[in-house]
């Protein structure tokens, strides 16, 4: 006799293992290491772009006569949704200046979530994380 409840354990299987990794992938997401309560604006040249899933990164020089300056870390979406709001992987080259307002890092170092910027076209690109 065929056991007709196979195809259900295994759908059944597969709805669980689905569920287990999908937690690891909301984990990973996690926005507590910025303050969504503070919105900074900074100014400066862009470093560097780096294109990667799951978060483009901009690294924009911040600085002024008084010293060297420092390096902020910023973090943005995955390229398909820069794309979507008609960001380029090209739009950002070295030099560049920018200004952008993020959610900086909680621990006050040089770094933060993007919540918009302008770029050097000065183009506004609201809605990058």
């Amino acid at each position: 006799m065929k056991d007709r409840r196979k195809p259900y354990r295994t759908a059944a299987l597969a709805a669980v293992c689905a569920a287990s990794l999908s937690g690891a992938a909301q984990a990973h997401h996690s926005q507590a290491m910025f303050d969504p309560n503070k919105n900074l604006t900074i100014e400066g040249a862009v470093q560097e772009l780096q294109w990667t899933s799951p978060h483009s990164w901009l690294v924009v020089h911040v600085g002024d006569a008084s010293g060297p300056g420092v390096n902020w870390q910023l973090e943005m979406g995955p390229p398909g949704k820069l794309v979507r709001v008609g960001i380029k992987r090209d739009d950002f080259k070295p030099g560049d200046k920018v200004s952008v307002k993020i959610h900086p890092l909680r621990d006050g170092r040089a770094g933060g979530q993007i919540v918009s910027l302008v770029g050097p076209d000065g183009r506004n690109h609201d809605d990058v994380r």
